[in-house]
């Protein structure tokens, strides 16, 4: 796909992705699951550079679940690692191309180490405004959603919030990624088609892409697929597109 013709296309400004099959990659080659982790990272740093290539504003990525603690310890080691790995080589390079770059999800489950350098990337990053990335790690959206409950009941208590006063957007404002547009586009890669109990407040409305290609082989290509399903669609947020509006494919609500 050219610029000029992605340029004409109904663009989404979010994207989620599930970056499902990276351990099944690498059983397919007969490697430990940690290689196709690693090579899941690599597809990482193509798939973000596309997007912003594309216009793209933000990229939200499920790294590892709050169920993700269940795998084995030699795989949940091996994650922990490649995130480590991962902000020491590409904090700088994500600075110079002004990304900025934010996590959501539990952080008191995490080494003093990890959570660190976290603070420190996030630290780093913060005033670049050219485009969004968030990794989602020990991130849940049942967790997300009862975290935010929780917060209200504490600021409500302490008299600081009206329990009268609560409707979807003051709950979003408690939520995770509360000043990001809601996610537009939600891909998974693997071929499984559910959401794993990621994002599930702010993907109400969000066009669902499932793909059978493993994370690691994910491309451009694949991508541009994903951008042209989502174009395709008329997007009613639960309202209706009659005559004209509907010939043109315009959102409305």
């Amino acid at each position: 796909m050219t610029s000029d013709t992605f340029a004409k296309l109904q663009r989404p400004e979010h994207i989620a992705i599930v970056m499902d099959g990276n351990n099944r990659w690498a059983k397919e080659r007969h490697l430990p699951g940690v290689a196709g982790h690693r090579q899941g990272t690599e597809t990482v740093r193509k798939i973000l550079r596309a997007c912003r290539d594309r216009g793209i504003k933000a990229l939200t990525l499920f790294a590892f679940s709050s169920e993700n603690w269940r795998r084995p310890e030699t795989e949940v080691r091996g994650l922990m690692a490649l995130l480590v790995r991962y902000l020491r080589a590409d904090v700088a390079e994500l600075t110079a191309d002004g990304v900025r770059l934010e996590f959501i999800g539990r952080r008191d489950r995490l080494s003093p180490r990890i959570a660190r350098l976290i603070e420190e990337s996030e630290a780093v990053t913060r005033q670049n405004t050219d485009f969004r990335l968030v990794i989602a790690f020990d991130y849940g959206g049942r967790w997300d959603i009862t975290d935010a409950a929780r917060r209200m009941a504490e600021d409500v208590a302490a008299g600081v919030l009206c329990a009268d006063d609560i409707d979807e957007s003051v709950f979003h404002g408690y939520s995770a990624l509360s000043d990001l547009p809601l996610v537009d586009l939600l891909i998974r890669t693997g071929g499984e088609m559910r959401l794993s109990n990621f994002l599930l407040w702010q993907s109400a409305y969000t066009e669902l892409y499932f793909v059978e290609t493993l994370w690691p082989e994910f491309d451009t290509q694949q991508l541009d697929l994903a951008l042209e399903s989502f174009a395709s669609r008329q997007r009613r947020f639960g309202g209706r597109l009659d005559g004209i509006d509907s010939q043109l494919n315009v959102t409305k609500c």
